[in-house]
Parts: structure tokens; C-alpha cells; sequence
């Protein structure tokens, strides 16, 4: 099959640029001003030659195989407004990255349509929405840290990665955060981490050597996806202390890769455990790096999301289909 041309939106730029990766062409439509979802390539990243822009109004003229959501926003008002009747019809698949909020079991999904694939980054996110009629399949992340970036954590202090912690309250776990950080030194970095007394944003390129350093890294989150943060400290080799829900619970082995556990107590004595011994430190670490690599390959991932494109476009990617939506070309 030829490569094929995706229309998605800029929703999440880590994961868009791990989403790069894939043998494929991307567009993504831009707006002046670059309102929410609309920032195009975005200057965090160095993208590849196969990212590009289309103002958003020229969207409508674009040939395109495959329509990717990856918000509700993008599926309830971004799709319909900038897309034509035709391409509207194209084969559609939408990125699920977070559990359902409302309700972890009885939560239906936006889309309950079985033309459209939705595609969940966790099999823990796929267990607790209902998708309804919609076919599901489980693509997990996939990243890549520098060859230089290698644990060597001599900072006696754990690291938290997370954004805009302060506004996002007890699901991102800022209590758990406040409490934890009262007897173990912990360093806050991530957008608006200042408000929470952190250290600020460290830009994406950077952050994989700037938390090499660190003893160990602290996710205290109670209810969202699995974060790339997590997979990417994983692969430079930091041991991994974390709660023990949603996706975490299986990515983490107890005494292997970090420690995982509901109870907080528990895991600040194993903080304290990790800050004392830093060779179990340098062990655990290994085990996140081993665990890492096996799970989060990068090859793995941009072979499962150009087998499951391939999938859907099938059989509008061909010559005779391009051929009868000529309207769509540039």
C-alpha cells in the first residue's frame, strides 16, 4: 500500500511526536493565534518531514485517507466544522487517552458508531469506558529517551513530573504530593509547577538527562492515563514509586522495576528506603529500564499504529478511491 495521508489535531505534543514515527503522512490543521488544537507542529520538538500544516479553512481541500480524533472536543465540534461532507465519510479513527470521568464503570463513550475504531493507549482505559458499538483496540505508548540519558541518581530527592498540579486537585494527586513532600525531599517540575512551589516546566527535549539525576521518580496520581513521563523515566532507568491504580498497577513490579501501593504510608517508607540505599536504587532502576524497553518500544509502537492506519483505510487508500474523491485534492 502507498503511504497514507492522516489528518489529526494537535492535542498532546508528546504524543504526537511519538505518533510521527509512523511511516505515514500527518496534517494538522492551524489557526491564527493557535487555540486549542490548532498549534500545528509547534516549536517543543524538532518534527520530521512528514508533520505538516494546513490552515485549518483548507482543510475541506485536502486528500486525506484517514480522519484521527484525539479529544471529544475534536470529535463533537473540531470534525464537523473544518471537514467537508466527503471527508466526513472517510474512514475514522479516534484516540481515547484518558479513562472516563464521571463514572469508572458506567461511563458510555462520545462515540458509539461501528464504522469508527476507537483506540485506547491502555488496556485499563478500554476495560472502563463503554464503548458501545464501537470496535476498541489497546495501542500502548511507545518512546525514546537520548542514548546519553542514563540514570546515575546521585541527587538524594525524588522527582514529579506533572502539569499544572496546583489546578488539577486530588486526581492528579496534588494532596498526595503536599503530604508526601513534608518528610521526603521531592522536586516538582512540569507547566505551572511554580504555583505548587516546583521548578517550572523543563522543555520536553531536556527532560529525559535532567531527571537521569534523581534517586527515584514519585508518581502520585490517582486517576488518569498511564503518562508518557512515567514510560520515559522508565526507559533512562529510574526506579519507579507510584500509586497503585489505573494503568500503574501493571507497569510497576513490586521490588523489581520501583514499588507500587494504595497506601502512602507504605510508599514514603519505601522513598526513604531508596534515598538510604542507593545501590537498590541502581537495581530497581535497571528493572524499569528492562521492563520499559520490552513494553514501550518505539518500533513496537509505530508497527502497531501502521498496521491498525493500514486497517482502516483499507480499501480507501487505493488508486480507485483516489481517484473518485478527486474533490478532495489540492
Amino acid at each position: 500500500m502507498p503511504r497514507l495521508r492522516v489528518l489529526t489535531w494537535h492535542v498532546h505534543g508528546n504524543y504526537l511526536w511519538y505518533l510521527s514515527s509512523i511511516p505515514h503522512d500527518i496534517f494538522l490543521p492551524v489557526r491564527a493565534g493557535a487555540p486549542e488544537g490548532y498549534g500545528g507542529r509547534g516549536a517543543s520538538f524538532t518534527w520530521p518531514d512528514n508533520v505538516h500544516e494546513v490552515p485549518a479553512e483548507a482543510v475541506r481541500d485536502l486528500e486525506v485517507d484517514v480522519v484521527v480524533t484525539q479529544s471529544h472536543r475534536n470529535w463533537l465540534e473540531d470534525r464537523p466544522a473544518i471537514l467537508s461532507p466527503a471527508q466526513l465519510g472517510l474512514p475514522h479513527v479516534h484516540i481515547e487517552h484518558d479513562p472516563p470521568r464521571a463514572s469508572p464503570t458506567d461511563t458510555p463513550h462520545p462515540i458509539d458508531d461501528p464504522s469508527v475504531l476507537i483506540v485506547h493507549v491502555t488496556p485499563f482505559n478500554r476495560l472502563m469506558w463503554d464503548s458501545g458499538r464501537s470496535p476498541t483496540r489497546v495501542i500502548e505508548h511507545g518512546v525514546t529517551v537520548p542514548e546519553t540519558a542514563r540514570y546515575t541518581g546521585e541527587l538524594e530527592r525524588g522527582l514529579v513530573v506533572v502539569n499544572g498540579l496546583s489546578k488539577r486537585g486530588r486526581r492528579l494527586g496534588s494532596d498526595v504530593f503536599e503530604e508526601v513532600r513534608r518528610s521526603v525531599p521531592l522536586d516538582l517540575v512540569g507547566m505551572q509547577s511554580e504555583a505548587a512551589g516546583g521548578l517550572g516546566e523543563v522543555p520536553p527535549t531536556e527532560l529525559a538527562a535532567f531527571e537521569a539525576r534523581y534517586r527515584f521518580f514519585f508518581n502520585p496520581i490517582r486517576w488518569t492515563s498511564l503518562g508518557l513521563a512515567v514510560c520515559e523515566a522508565m526507559m533512562v532507568g529510574l526506579p519507579i514509586v507510584a500509586l497503585a491504580t489505573t494503568e500503574m498497577a501493571t507497569v510497576v513490579e513490586n521490588g523489581v522495576s520501583g514499588f507500587v501501593d494504595t497506601d502512602v504510608d507504605r510508599l514514603v517508607g519505601r522513598m526513604h528506603q531508596l534515598l538510604g540505599d542507593p545501590g537498590l536504587a541502581r537495581e530497581l532502576g535497571e528493572g524499569a529500564r528492562r521492563a520499559a524497553r520490552q513494553r514501550f518500544s518505539i518500533d513496537r509502537f509505530a508497527a502497531d499504529w501502521d498496521a491498525t492506519l493500514r486497517d482502516v483505510a483499507q480499501p480507501a487508500a487505493g488508486t480507485t478511491e483516489r481517484t473518485n474523491s478527486s474533490t478532495l485534492r489540492t
